[in-house]
């Protein structure tokens, strides 16, 4: 008698369901607590990557100085003005990008920064782009780490996580509590720094090191002689 215990043959892989436009399209604050858990899934096969969020920024648009749309649509902001549910990358420092989801009404601007998380699947895929990172945990932590280990960059500025056939995508993951996250100031803002926008899951080991703005010193000028009188 053949044993068939192991035999694969008829069963149907389901791809795992996502998370739908109308989960985006609320008011952004309640999009990031519920953004906490939640899984983005950036790849396919041999490159796909994983990453629980656990931490996260909101951004209210034309409402908010810090925020990138405050003073209107220009090119690299336009996403942020179109449908939610959209991916906004923007590069910082002259080295590294970071990910936002375009949260809200259709023409309010508001996203969410995308700050930290676990690496649930593609670790290995997620060493071999951090290869500096000391530890899994350490992978993801960050908005430049997050970023990076899921392989996005300017060119994924735009995505829709929505589309059935996107290689970018939010899966339902699991959901947290209000009792588990934890809300304060943003990290690294210049204004409405003291608005706690910042949400992230309590006790998480890889949820970002909190630093507040602090001006950057500027480099005297110096006035070299001449050699006239």
């Amino acid at each position: 008698m053949i044993d068939f215990t192991d035999c694969d043959h008829g069963r149907v892989e389901r791809p795992a369901p996502r998370l739908e436009r109308a989960f985006f399209e609320r008011e952004v604050t309640t999009v990031a607590r519920d953004l906490l858990g939640r899984e983005l899934v950036s790849g396919d096969e041999s490159d796909l990557v994983a990453v629980r969020l656990t931490e996260v920024e909101a951004y209210r648009g034309q409402d908010d100085p810090a925020s990138h749309a405050f003073r209107g649509p220009t090119p690299r902001t336009a996403v942020m003005f179109g449908p939610a549910g959209h991916l906004y990358t923007y590069f910082v420092y002259g080295m590294h990008w970071c990910a936002n989801i375009v949260a809200g009404p259709d023409g309010h601007a508001s996203a969410v920064l995308l700050r930290a998380g676990e690496v649930v699947q593609g670790v290995a895929v997620a060493r071999s782009r951090r290869p500096g990172a000391r530890a899994d945990r350490l992978l993801a932590r960050g908005p430049a780490g997050l970023a990076t280990v899921l392989g996005l960059d300017g060119s994924d500025s735009g995505a829709d996580l929505c589309r059935p056939n996107s290689t970018i995508r939010l899966h339902p993951g699991s959901p947290t509590t209000d009792g588990s996250i934890r809300t304060g100031p943003r990290v690294g803002v210049a204004t409405a720094a003291d608005l706690e926008l910042r949400f992230w899951l309590a006790d998480d080991p890889t949820v970002s090191d909190y630093r507040a703005w602090t001006p950057r010193r500027r480099t005297p000028r110096v006035v070299r002689p001449t050699g006239r009188e």
